[in-house]
């Protein structure tokens, strides 16, 4: 059985609002609900699991009765941190389900493609853990604390999306480590466990919305 994990912690400082970003609408829709419903379209069958802050939930309960939105999830309480939100969203996995492929995904994100979702998991599925990237296309410097620097191969770099995917088992033993600094991202923490993780291609409109630009970005592409 395969599960997607949508964390969605965020609080709308960057986007200058008061309302949490991931509720916010793109074309009459909160981002949030565009985001679950990706998945729900790609595989009617896939267990979605909703990492949301407790004091948010209520408001998230309101949203969905305001818009009708009846797409089956669970609700899971967040963290201090990515990595504790993430490792919340597994536990709310049943102990008794020991096979499938997990992915965690950036509540806004509602732009990932089914292709995306299929590569990705489908590369879990053989490979163990997966990440969709995109080519840099910007010129890239070092800069060192005192200012200096120097521009450095962009080819030599990839921009990391969600959904990061995963076999469950591999990853309940990655989240049973202690946080640690360099857990950049969830495949950061599988790493740590001395695993490699596989890319795959990403989708250019798969874009993380957490400015005003990016909401702007966001209703073209509705």
């Amino acid at each position: 059985m395969d599960y997607i994990i949508i964390v969605a912690g965020g609080k709308g400082q960057r986007m200058g609002t008061d309302i949490p970003k991931q509720f916010l609408e793109l074309a009459g829709q909160p981002i949030l609900m565009r985001t679950i419903q990706r998945f729900a379209d790609y595989d009617p069958a896939m267990q979605i699991i909703l990492v949301l802050p407790r004091e948010q939930q209520d408001y998230w309960r309101t949203l969905c009765e305001k818009h009708g939105f009846t797409v089956p999830h669970t609700i899971v309480d967040g963290g201090a941190t990515r990595f504790e939100s993430s490792r919340n969203g597994i536990m709310a996995i049943p102990s008794d389900v020991t096979d499938g492929v997990v992915g965690i995904h950036d509540g806004v994100r509602p732009f990932v493609s089914a292709e995306v979702i299929e590569r990705c998991f489908e590369t879990a599925r053989e490979e163990f853990a997966a990440i969709p990237v995109m080519p840099v296309v910007e010129t890239l410097r070092y800069v060192d604390r005192h200012g200096g620097g120097h521009n450095v191969m962009r080819d030599d770099y990839k921009v990391v999306q969600t959904p990061q995917t995963f076999d469950l088992t591999l990853l309940r033993k990655a989240f049973e480590q202690p946080y640690q600094d360099n857990f950049t991202d969830d495949a950061s923490v599988v790493e740590n466990l001395g695993c490699t993780v596989q890319t795959v291609e990403g989708n250019r409109e798969n874009i993380k919305i957490t400015t005003p630009f990016d909401l702007k970005v966001g209703e073209l592409l509705c």
